[in-house]
């Protein structure tokens, strides 16, 4: 049963430590970071089948960023999750870290496949899910892309061949939150009309607000029941959504804030949800 408050509450303790592992850094990736919280929560903490004591374990579900860069919100979740202390947070993007800007599979525990070179964590998931296939695994590989990297066409390559295999054990998430490095997405390539791109590619296709953990779940539990075809789920989404000084800001792909000010915005944060810090 899906509890719903539960997932609240650790999506929001998420989004602090993503602020306060940036904030110590001094700058990065909050925008992208923040726009995919609940997706990870979601994930991690109702429906992939893992374990963090064994993160290697063979027929586990797997997980790839292929937008890397919104890495300190997934090592926020595996600390959270418990792949590695929290106190190593503090140590994102420094000289001999183990939590880089970009997700790095040789360098994280509990980090499936390398993100960040856009479109080749796609390409990636589709190969790791074939794998689970042709190992006869009862396992899934989730993968979550931008709405920018969709203008990558290692994605339709990926996209065309995963439908190929119909591979039902692929499910995939955009991140579509608008905006990408330079702007909006609407100003730079426009990606109106996605739905359409995927279900021409063989996909089977949902939309839904991705700040919802009801539609996340009703969403993933209709693609578990659809055969045959790998399955797109579109989030509609806020980028820099709980680091309220990012929000609406063009700006907020990378931001640089310090510690003090990583303490203010969730101490804001924490007001608007109504919960005391």
């Amino acid at each position: 049963m899906l509890d719903v408050e539960t997932l609240k509450r650790q999506a929001l303790e998420i989004r602090k430590l993503t602020i306060m592992e940036i904030g110590h850094f001094g700058s990065g990736h909050i925008g992208g970071s923040m726009s995919i919280v609940e997706m990870l929560t979601y994930l991690y903490y109702h429906e992939m089948r893992i374990d963090p004591k064994n993160p290697k374990k063979e027929d586990r579900d797997r997980f790839v960023c292929s937008k890397g860069h919104a890495g300190p919100a997934v090592y926020a979740t595996l600390a959270s999750k418990g792949y590695f202390p929290e106190e190593m947070l503090m140590t994102l993007n420094q000289g001999g870290t183990k939590l880089p800007s970009h997700c790095d599979m040789t360098k994280t525990p509990g980090v499936d496949f390398t993100g960040g070179s856009l479109g080749q964590g796609f390409s990636a998931a589709v190969g790791i899910a074939l794998g689970q296939r042709l190992k006869k695994q009862d396992a899934r590989t989730f993968v979550v892309i931008g709405d920018g990297e969709s203008q990558e066409g290692e994605i339709w390559e990926g996209a065309e061949t995963a439908a190929q295999w119909k591979l039902d054990n692929l499910i995939a998430f955009t991140d579509f939150n608008r905006q990408q490095l330079d702007g909006r997405t609407e100003d730079i390539v426009c990606m109106d009309g996605i739905e359409t791109r995927w279900e021409g590619f063989g996909w089977h296709v949902q939309r839904i607000n991705g700040h919802d953990f009801t539609q996340i779940d009703d969403a993933v539990q209709r693609a578990k029941a659809v055969t045959g075809r790998p399955h797109m789920i579109i989030l509609d989404t806020q980028k820099s959504h709980g680091f309220i000084p990012g929000e609406g800001s063009v700006k907020n792909h990378s931001m640089a804030f310090d510690e003090n000010a990583a303490r203010e915005a969730v101490a804001e944060l924490y007001a608007r949800e109504g919960v005391k810090a």
